[in-house]
């Protein structure tokens, strides 16, 4: 896992073989979202299951609320193969660095 700030975080996402994964609630997700963003629900008892049929050969941007989830996740994939990038501060960061959510 590498953690990025906001700013690179953003650059990297722009990349078309990074892949950005929320791992919120759907809920949550439902409430704003980083663009083009896709959510598998850390929290979930599905959770591995859900990414055991992700590409390993994509990486994979990370973010949740805050970033203590987003770790979570990064470091679980990271334990079986995935390449991850993890959104330090997760969304509140990214909103607070003005940038957009899709709602």
């Amino acid at each position: 896992m590498i953690n990025l700030d906001v700013s690179q975080f953003a650059e990297k996402i722009t990349d078309k073989n990074v892949i950005v994964l929320d791992v919120r609630t759907p809920e949550e997700f439902a409430q704003g979202r980083i663009a083009n963003s896709i959510n598998i629900d850390v929290l979930s008892d599905y959770f591995m299951a859900d990414i055991a049929g992700l590409d390993k050969d994509a990486q994979y941007a990370i973010y949740c609320r805050s970033g203590k989830r987003s770790v979570d996740a990064a470091t679980a994939m990271d334990e079986i193969g995935f390449s991850t990038i993890n959104l330090t501060g997760g969304i509140i960061a990214w909103q607070e660095s003005n940038n957009e959510i899709i709602i």
